[in-house]
């Protein structure tokens, strides 16, 4: 890699392949679970306890809205997931993990967290609060409307 200065633009390409590579290596560990990442995604979202609405879900798993009803039935098929009506608001459906989704979920976590463990150093801690900042700057600012 070049020593040279990355500007903001220079991200999008960066991202993307760190992104795929880093997918496919979850993705074998996932795939021993007969998993997706898409499924691991809202796993990890629901993990927080917390339930969230569906329109929330696929939001935040960048998943259309039918897209991800079809990934949830599958979830809540191999009971790891479940559905309740949002008792603030009864138009809404909140989703959660199940006793057995957690137990999944930590263990599965565990199993990723070892097969990655070469990578886990200060540097990449400092990284990943990088782009933390970075999300939650480009979330706080519309982009450009195309002419």
């Amino acid at each position: 890699m070049s020593d040279l200065p990355h500007s903001a633009a220079d991200l999008l390409p960066l991202l993307t392949r760190a992104e795929r590579l880093l997918s496919r290596r979850v993705g074998a560990v996932l795939a021993t679970e007969s998993l997706s990442i898409e499924a691991w995604r809202v796993l990890c979202l629901l993990a927080d306890g917390l339930g969230h609405p569906m329109s929330e879900v696929a939001a935040e798993t960048s998943l259309p809205p039918g897209t991800l009803t079809k990934l949830v039935d599958q979830l809540v098929d191999r009971n790891l997931v479940f559905r309740r009506v949002d008792p603030l608001d009864r138009r809404r459906i909140r989703a959660y993990l199940t006793a057995r989704g957690r137990r999944e979920h930590e263990r599965i976590d565990a199993d990723i967290r070892t097969d990655l463990a070469e990578f886990d150093t200060s540097r990449d801690g400092d990284l990943a609060g990088l782009l933390d900042a970075l999300i939650t700057r480009l979330h706080s600012r519309r982009a450009p409307t195309p002419v």
